[in-house]
Order: structure tokens, then C-alpha cells, then sequence
């Protein structure tokens, strides 16, 4: 077995419940308390436990929602005021599709992360090498991407995305910092995870919906709708969705936004640079 990089990344701050947990605490706590004395309040009790577990998992449902800790939407306050977006791909890497979005991103002079399934850099390790000697980020987006994802337990997240981080250190050289849970969805046992393996949770300000929709113009116009510093828009170099005549929808897109970032004066930087300044809370 190869040596093991290290997962040396800057510590973070240790996890603390968010108020939403703390609340669902409470309220299992005080629906239990109520019903000691007075069973016959059953109704409101078991009302109120299910309300709490409706927010829960709405919560988790909604991937830009920071109810259930730190979920990271737009780039700190420093980059903004530099003038720096973020572009980011996930679901890599593909050896039809990196190469070309590596070679747009190279011609523009633009930085971007890739936020990789494991699997997929295991199958295509040289082409994980190739992202991050190119320029850019190698990033952890779980190790296998499956479906089931924001069903797991306290076990299942650990097992799932320190798998990821181990084979993307091993491969890259570099440990990620950041992670993107599938299709960014979750549930409240994920935060504590993250803390413990040294990860931040990372969304976006927008994403294009580049896997499902079949024609570039509609992606890009979500993607630069209000375009600003400080953006972290999502596209996919794996799993994009093909046009009519085949092409990977992602190509003409990112083509497309690297265009007018330059228009808009905006570089187009990956997460690590962009965070490294910021203080550790």
C-alpha cells in the first residue's frame, strides 16, 4: 500500500450544535417532560416532534440552508472586494469531458475547483494529477455519490467521505478542504463529520442545472443571472447533460462565463486561495 499523504490542513474550530439542533434537543426534551404528568397531551407532543422533524429534514433538503451549521454560499468578504468568483465542477473527473473544461479554463488564464467523486479518481488518477498541476483544486465530493447519501448515519458519513479524502490526498498530493455533499443534499449528522475530519461544507450562490438541461443558453442564463464578485456557481464535468447534437452542455457553458467574467472584470480563482486569508473562527 502507497504511503498516505497526510491530512495536514489548518484546524478548524470544534463543532458547535447550531441553534435549529439545539431546538429539536429541546423539543424532543419537552415533549417528553409534558407527558410525564399529563400522558393525555400525547397529541401535542407527538404534533410537535413532527414538526420539528418536518424543519429537519426540509432543512436538509434545501442545499443552500445554514440551519444545520456552516454551509458556505459565496466567497469571504476579502475575495469579493478583490474581484474573485469562484467557478466549480463536480462529479468528475471524466476523461471525455476534464480535459476539454481544463483546456478552456487554461486559455481564459481562470482557476477553478473541482469537487471530485472518489471513485471516479481512483479510476482516473493521472487526470486528478493533471487538475491540480494545471492550477487548480482538487476537492471532496464523497467517495462514491450514492443516491442514499443524505440517509446516513454518524458511521456512514465518516466511512463515506474520509474514504474520498484519503484517495484524493493520496492521488493529488494536496488534502481537500472542502466538501459538497451529492447533489447537496444532507442531514443534521453531517456537520459534526465534516468538523472532525477537517472539512467545510461548501454550496454555491447558483447552479446552472447543467446535468438535466439539454441546451447551453438557459444554463448560462441562470449562472451569470446578477453575476457578482464573491459567486460560486456549479457546473458539471461529469454527468453534464448532452445537446441535440451530442456535445457536453458544460463546453459552450463554461466557454460562454469565462466570457463574461473577463467582461465583468472577475477572476476566476479556486476555494483554498480564496479562504486563506479568511480567519479561523
Amino acid at each position: 500500500m502507497p504511503n498516505r499523504i497526510p491530512l495536514t490542513t489548518p484546524p478548524l474550530a470544534p463543532w458547535r450544535a447550531p441553534l435549529l439542533i439545539k431546538a429539536s434537543v429541546a423539543c424532543h426534551l419537552g415533549a417528553g417532560l409534558a407527558l410525564a404528568p399529563a400522558p393525555s397531551l400525547w397529541p401535542w407532543a407527538l404534533g410537535a416532534i413532527a414538526l420539528n422533524q418536518a424543519v429537519l429534514t426540509a432543512a436538509g433538503l434545501l442545499p443552500r440552508c445554514a440551519w444545520l451549521g456552516e454551509n458556505i454560499r459565496r466567497l469571504p468578504a476579502a475575495a469579493a472586494a478583490r474581484g474573485e468568483v469562484a467557478l466549480s465542477f463536480d462529479d468528475g473527473p471524466d476523461p471525455q469531458v476534464t480535459p476539454r473544461v481544463l483546456d478552456l479554463l487554461d486559455a481564459a488564464g481562470a482557476r477553478a475547483t473541482f469537487f471530485c467523486i472518489a471513485q471516479r479518481a481512483r479510476a482516473h488518477p493521472q487526470l486528478c494529477r493533471d487538475i491540480v498541476q494545471r492550477g487548480h483544486s482538487v476537492q471532496n465530493h464523497s467517495d462514491q455519490h450514492g443516491l442514499g447519501f443524505a440517509l446516513s448515519g454518524l458511521r456512514g458519513f465518516r466511512r463515506e467521505i474520509e474514504a474520498a479524502q484519503h484517495s484524493l490526498a493520496d492521488i493529488t498530493g494536496q488534502a481537500p478542504q472542502f466538501f459538497r455533499a451529492p447533489a447537496g443534499l444532507r442531514n443534521p449528522l453531517l456537520t459534526p463529520v465534516l468538523a472532525e475530519l477537517n472539512l467545510r461544507l461548501v454550496s454555491w450562490t447558483r447552479r446552472g442545472f447543467d446535468t438535466v438541461r439539454r441546451k447551453p443558453q438557459p444554463v448560462l442564463e441562470r449562472l451569470s443571472h446578477k453575476l457578482a464578485a464573491g459567486d460560486i456557481l456549479v457546473l458539471h464535468d461529469g454527468n453534464s447533460a448532452r445537446s441535440n447534437s451530442g456535445a457536453p452542455i458544460v463546453l459552450e457553458t463554461t466557454a460562454s462565463l469565462l466570457a463574461l467574467t473577463t467582461l465583468h472584470a472577475l477572476r476566476c480563482v479556486s476555494l483554498p486561495p480564496a479562504f486563506s486569508t479568511e480567519p479561523v473562527a
